[in-house]
């Protein structure tokens, strides 16, 4: 196969506006397909134009989740059989990675499990985003790009914080790899939230430990859902002496009540990236896109060059 083999770019439903930014970085045009629906809700996936020995990149965040995964495996499974020389899924939020291990007697592991299905339809390749847990990338045996929105927000927080008084934050113990890594980088201090769980999305008790009196609070997390533990975490934080509280998600879900717990919080800002589509408008959100990201790892893994410049962190 000559490596002259085009690239072609094709977007799910729920994230086509993420796929044409991702195009127009590219300079070129977003493939045509076709979603057939069906009346009890069954649907189907079709190209309308020729995909015979094509690098084929298939855009769909799995947010929200059962109908955006499915969508996507009837396109793998499409493009497997319309002859796609290479199918690449391009999943900038890879739903269900919060079950990435058994934590409790008789429960899935609903990761591996979506690795499986996206294996058994067909991808060569995955380039995901600020996957919950890191050890999903061993679920797969095909190569992952596991990117990072680091790379944007780093920039960010350089132009836009005062990072003399600025200290960062995990909300809960399991994150605090990822907020260590924003510490050491930046040369700033760390503190953590230890939290106590009711139930999932319900957090019961928290507590602050370090010292954030008249600091600027910026708290670092993978994703946001119903805004539950990140709001008590920017809550607690205030009550314990900080200037002000920030916040920085790669992933922003926005489950109600999100909008309203953000809005009723201590927090300043909730700066996130367009990896899902948020829809609900929320004054104190903050979008960066990440389609420059996407579009230049998509451009050197067609070349075969090195994507290590893009892990600042």
């Amino acid at each position: 196969m000559k490596k002259e083999a085009p690239i072609k770019v094709f977007a799910g439903t729920k994230s086509e506006y993420l796929a044409r930014r991702i195009c127009d970085s590219l300079k070129c045009e977003l493939g045509n397909m076709n979603i057939q629906y069906f009346a009890d809700g069954e649907f189907a996936a079709s190209y309308e134009e020729s995909i015979r020995g094509c690098y084929v990149y298939l855009v769909q965040s799995t947010y929200p989740n059962s109908d955006n995964l499915m969508e996507l495996l009837l396109m793998i499974d499409a493009a497997k059989r319309a002859s796609a020389y290479k199918i690449i899924a391009v999943i900038p939020y890879f739903g269900w990675a919060r079950q990435d291990r058994k934590d409790k007697p008789r429960v899935s592991i609903g990761a591996k499990l979506v690795a499986d299905m996206l294996s058994v339809a067909g991808i060569d390749r995955l380039i995901a985003m600020d996957l919950h847990a890191d050890q999903i990338q061993g679920f797969f045996d095909v190569p992952v790009d596991h990117l990072y929105a680091s790379t944007i927000f780093v920039k960010y927080i350089s132009e836009n914080f005062d990072l003399e008084n600025l200290i960062i934050a995990s909300p809960d113990v399991g994150g605090s790899k990822r907020a260590d890594a924003y510490s050491k980088y930046l040369g700033l201090p760390l503190v953590l939230c230890h939290k106590s769980r009711e139930k999932a999305n319900v957090v019961s008790e928290m507590r602050v430990i370090g010292d954030v009196s008249g600091k600027d609070v910026l708290i670092i997390d993978d994703m946001v859902d119903t805004a539950g533990t990140l709001t008590k975490a920017a809550d607690v934080m205030k009550t314990a002496g900080a200037r002000s509280v920030r916040a920085l998600v790669s992933h922003a879900m926005m489950s109600d009540p999100a909008c309203d717990r953000i809005m009723n919080s201590e927090l300043v800002e909730l700066i996130t990236t367009d990896s899902t589509p948020y829809g609900t408008r929320c004054e104190k959100v903050k979008v960066l896109s990440i389609a420059d990201l996407f579009a230049d790892t998509i451009r050197r893994v067609y070349d075969n060059e090195s994507i290590s410049s893009q892990y600042i962190i």
